[in-house]
């Protein structure tokens, strides 16, 4: 990992830090000294950093991203930037587009030295789904009002309280027959540790990684139909799995209340995996861990009788 000592008592504003991957890139930032802003809509979500803190060393802001004036509030002193703003929902091109830029361009204006922004790889300006055409005008908004600006595209990202295992785990501990919506789709997961990491890399040296667009996999790459495999094994359960044709697939998307949206069915039928024309974690000087190395720990909580279960005999 590059040298962080930079960061020492240096105030970083961290957007969207409220957020599922905005809690391990805190931590990560808080390990190299750095005092941080966590700026959100809902900042109150992050209270759970507290503790993890020096008195005074994190401090909380609401923000609206999308407000000229909350912006120029939450860059006020900063000499870091981290952008982490995600959505599947509302105005994408407000959110993930147009925002960042506004963002980029204001954080020059007040001197930030450094500017990491997250988007994701499968970013497409001419793609049909909004939240890929979202994350590449984001890109290029942000390399146009911060053109030192780091972009980091990461594959899928999984933690121990992530939405992405634990939603397949959660239908796998209690459904005896799963279909799997595109289940050759490839994907690359990436340890949130490891992106946070990353980013933090990227933050303390941008004369080094500004400028640079990452993109960041893990060290496997996996179908949808073999996570959905490794998931069961892992919670020592016998599941049958049913592959879906793509129009059964977008189908069950197009209904509502179900746990996949048009927008997620569509990214993950075409699969998230690098596209090796971009750096990656080899160039943070990362090396990233998959998803076996702790998946048998975190099913622990759904197996049959959790960490009483004997070994992993098959359960119910």
């Amino acid at each position: 990992m590059a040298n962080t000592a930079p960061l020492k008592d240096k105030l970083v504003t961290i957007f969207g830090g409220s957020g599922f991957l905005g809690n391990y890139v805190a931590q990560a930032l808080l390990s190299c000294g750095a005092r941080l802003r966590i700026a959100s809509r809902h900042p109150e979500r992050a209270f759970a950093l507290k503790p993890l803190a020096n008195l005074g060393q994190v401090q909380f802001q609401r923000c609206d991203i999308t407000d000229g004036r909350s912006l120029e509030a939450a860059l006020a002193g900063s000499e870091a930037v981290v952008n982490l703003v995600g959505a599947f929902d509302g105005d994408l091109r407000q959110l993930m587009g147009k925002a960042p830029g506004r963002m980029a361009k204001l954080a020059k204006a007040a001197g930030v030295k450094a500017f990491v922004h997250v988007s994701a790889i499968g970013a497409d300006a001419d793609s049909p789904i909004a939240y890929a055409s979202a994350k590449a005008l984001g890109e290029r908004e942000v390399a146009e009002g911060f053109p030192n600006a780091t972009i980091i595209r990461p594959s899928v990202i999984f933690g121990k309280d992530d939405n992405f295992v634990n939603m397949f785990a959660g239908l796998i501990q209690w459904m005896p027959v799963l279909p799997v919506f595109g289940p050759d789709a490839v994907f690359q997961p990436v340890y949130v540790d490891d992106v946070a990491k990353a980013i933090a890399a990227a933050i303390g040296d941008p004369g080094k990684h500004g400028g640079e667009t990452y993109e960041l996999g893990g060290p496997e790459k996996l179908t949808m139909l073999e996570i959905n495999r490794r998931i069961a094994a892992a919670q020592g359960r016998k599941r049958h799995f049913i592959p879906m044709p793509d129009a059964a697939s977008a189908g069950f998307a197009a209904m509502p209340l179900t746990p996949l949206s048009r927008a997620q069915w569509g990214l993950l039928k075409q699969g998230n995996s690098v596209s090796g024309q971009y750096p990656g974690f080899a160039a943070l000087g990362i090396q990233p861990r998959p998803l076996g190395l702790f998946l048998d720990k975190w099913m622990l909580r759904y197996r049959k009788h959790g960490r009483f279960s004997t070994g992993q005999a098959a359960a119910g």
